[in-house]
Formats: structure tokens, sequence, C-alpha cells
């Protein structure tokens, strides 16, 4: 069948569309005729659209949303409505078949679907169920039993489980310019496993991807990273939930790359437990240049109301053994969520200075996704919210801190370089990476490397420009 994929991420810095490269590396191992239209680089998508559609019949056409918002309380803007119209004009320029799929779709999909004109999505992952979607419609056979199909018929939602996916195929990477995404963007992401088993009150993660943790063989993980460097790409980032869990499958995904004696330099999410001092060592022999540890808090009482399975010990340990390893160590922070104090915003602050992370991002205001602990404990007491008109996403904080927090946390941090801030107030301060103007010139410059690590290093020497 003649598939078409679309991309509609059009943010900047630009970022490579994982997701759908896979996709289009499985449908086209199934035997299917594949092109992807990025919209990434159009100047006007919709006549982008009309131009391609007009010349070009197809039976099945995936569209991904990657990113329902920028997930910023300052700015808290909203995708859906660009990537509604976008889902439209396709619809206008085909008679095929519109599914639409990826992890901003995956987490609130009837709410995306209700603002389309698409036939129905795919929750979860999209390699196997698309290609056999496509094989059913081929077949002339009836589809609506496609593992996580959503659709909606005669006012009511139908939602099929999804299904663990057996091995990818291997992953040559050639299906978006992934070298352009490189130049302009200054990493590519990499996954070596999917699903996250972990219980934050706040994360949608599980919800998109699944809470059972299917870990990708490190060979072809390595074979995928071989295929990206011969392309001249050399900067990645590990788009995992949390790396390291497991454990083990870090460890060998490391112990594969030194073992192939390729050199790539990466970065990766982390949780600081499991953490050791062997697995920074293993890392950082391994390429990896910096690692984002979502800590959250550094108040013990906040770590447990969100559900962390870690301790103020574990972060400092965590952040001791990457320093010793020669790894750069971000702190994201995620304040203002229920149960938060003053006492307990001081308690964070000061315990940042005292780990001495080489950057710790300071987010207030927490986003409420639907199906999550947080959206069930927030929404029926709409105390502390903000947003949620029509299409704008939802935010909380904490009614006994909110009148302030913004001020005070901005009088704590002061000017200590070590904390990215993104104060309503102070645009200057920017920690949202979507339409980041300083990042964007940086990479333009050379710089290459996760984003918070290029503003780290900008801001250590605002005249070195380079990799």
């Amino acid at each position: 069948m003649r598939i078409c994929l679309v991309n509609t991420n059009r943010i900047k810095p630009p970022i490579a569309p994982i997701g759908l490269d896979y996709v289009a590396e499985a449908l086209n191992a199934s035997g299917h005729h594949v092109e992807v239209l990025d919209l990434c680089w159009a100047d006007d998508p919709s006549s982008e659209i009309a131009g391609f559609f007009d010349k070009k019949s197809f039976g099945l056409v995936g569209i991904t949303l990657r990113n329902t918002d920028d997930c910023a309380y300052a700015t808290r803007q909203s995708f859906l409505g660009e990537f509604a119209d976008m889902v439209n004009t396709v619809r206008k320029h085909t008679d095929a078949v519109i599914v639409l799929g990826g992890v901003g779709f995956s987490i609130m999909p009837e709410q995306v679907l209700g603002l389309c004109r698409a036939d129905a999505g795919i929750k979860g992952e999209g390699e196997f169920a698309l290609a056999q979607l496509a094989e059913r419609m081929e077949r002339k056979k009836q589809w609506i039993d496609i593992p996580g199909l959503i659709w909606s018929e005669d006012g009511r939602w139908y939602h099929n489980i999804p299904a663990n996916s057996p091995p990818l195929p291997l992953m040559n990477r050639s299906w978006v310019d992934n070298r352009r995404y490189f130049n302009e963007g200054g990493q590519i992401g990499i996954e070596t496993k999917r699903g996250c088993s972990g219980r934050c009150i706040y994360c949608a993660d599980p919800i998109a991807k699944g809470r059972n943790v299917r870990t990708r063989s490190p060979k072809d993980v390595v074979y995928e990273l071989e295929r990206l460097l011969d392309r001249g790409i050399d900067c990645f980032h590990i788009c995992d939930s949390e790396f390291n869990m497991p454990e083990w499958h870090a460890v060998e995904v490391c112990r594969e790359i030194i073992r192939r004696d390729i050199k790539p330099r990466w970065y990766a999410y982390c949780s600081p437990v499991p953490f050791s001092r062997e697995l920074a060592y293993l890392m950082h022999r391994a390429g990896c240049a910096g690692i984002n540890f979502g800590v959250d808090s550094g108040d013990e009482m906040m770590l447990k109301r969100l559900k962390r399975d870690f301790t103020r010990k574990d972060i400092m340990n965590a952040a001791r053994w990457c320093r010793e390893a020669g790894i750069s160590v971000m702190f994201d922070l995620l304040l203002g969520s229920p149960g938060e104090t003053e006492d307990s915003l001081i308690r964070t602050i000061e315990f940042m200075r005292q780990v001495e992370p080489d950057r710790a991002g300071v987010s207030a205001g927490i986003r409420v996704y639907p199906g999550t602990e947080l959206a069930d404990m927030v929404m029926q007491k709409e105390k502390g919210l903000t947003g949620g008109k029509g299409i704008d996403p939802f935010f909380f904080i904490e009614p006994e801190v909110a009148p302030f927090i913004f001020h005070m946390l901005d009088d704590i941090i002061g000017n200590d370089r070590r904390f990215f801030f993104f104060d309503p107030a102070r645009p200057d301060r920017n920690y949202n990476y979507s339409a980041n103007q300083v990042l964007i010139e940086a990479i333009h410059k050379g710089y290459r490397g996760a984003y918070w690590d290029i503003l780290r290093r900008i801001g250590d020497d605002p005249h070195s420009f380079g990799k």
C-alpha cells in the first residue's frame, strides 16, 4: 500500500521526528511504499500539504503529534489548534484513511481526535499497528480490532488495548533529513527502550508509552548509532523516560558502545535510583557528556507527595558520582505541586546549592495531564488551576504559595547562574526550549548537545562557540 507519514512538529530549534522515522522503517520492512511529508521546514504548511497531496495518491495517511503544548506555565502555548488545521487541510486534499498517532496524541487521544477530521488514532506504539492496519485494508478486511486503535462511532468512543510490539527492524534512520535536523537542532534522538514503571503523580509518560518497560537489543541500538555517525551526526540524546531503568540494560548498552569502539557524544534522562558510581564511569567511557535528572524537589516530604522513589541522599550521590566521572549534571525541579510550602521551596533551593549540579532548572507550575493522579487530585477541587479554556493546557500551583512563588524564587535564586528560571516577568531568563532564540543562534554558531548544556556553556563562556 502507498502510505504517507506527516510530521506536524514545527517548533524551533527543530527536533527530528524519531517516532515517525521508526514507523516508516517498520512499514517499509513490511513491504509498503512509504513517503514522508515533513512540515517542519514548510513556510506555509497549507500550501505544502495541498501541493503534495494534489500530485500523489495514498491509501493511508499517518499524522504524528509530538507535543500538545510547550509545557511552560509562563507561556501556556497550545499546539493543538495548528495541528488540527494541518490535519483538516490534509483531509481536504485526500480521500485516504487518516490515522493520528505520536506521544502527544497518546496522552489525550479523545480530545485530539475531537478537534480533527481524522478517521481514527493509534495510542502507543504505532510501528506494527499501522502496518497491520495497512495489510487489513489491502485485503479489504475489517480493522477495528487493531491494537491501540481509538475511534468514535455513533457518539461513543471505542478503545482497543495497546499491544507490546515485537522487536523493531534494524533502524537505518534514512526516512527524514536527520542531517539537517542535526545542523539546525544540535542533536538527534535515539531510543534504547520504551515505557516507564514510575508512579510520579503528574507524569504522562506511562499513559502515552505504557508502564511495562520494553528494552531494545543493545546491538540494534548501536547499529542505529553507527548509521547516524556515518552521516556525520555525532551528538545524540537518548529519549528513554529514564535511561537507567532498568540499570542492567543501561550497562549493556554502554558496554556495546565501548565494544564497538565508536565515539558518539550523548546525553540522557536518568533517575537518581538506581544509579551507581560504576554506571556513571561506564556511561562516561561510552561517550555520555551530560545527564538530566528529573529530581522535582529537594524536600523529603515533597518527594514523597510526588511519589518519587528516591531521597535527598540519592540525589547527592548521583551528583557526586557524575562529577567524579566527568559528566555534567542538570537537575530539573518541578515546584508548586500539591502540599508545597514556603519552607519546602527554601529547602529545595538551598539543597541545590549544597549539591552543586552544573545547572538546576526551576519550573513553577505543574502541567496537569488527563489520566494522571494529579488530575484526579486537583480537577475536582479546581483550586490552583490555571488555563484549560478550549484547547489551552491546565496548570496547577499550590494555592498556599501561588501568590508569591515567582517573586520568592526570584529573590532566593538572585543572580546565581547555576539556576535556569523561567519567571513570566523575566523573559531574559528563558528556560523554555520552544522558540528559544538564544538556542537557535547558538546552534547556528556551532554548539551541539542537550539544550540545557548548550545554555550552560553559553553562560559559562559566552565567547566559546563550538561543540
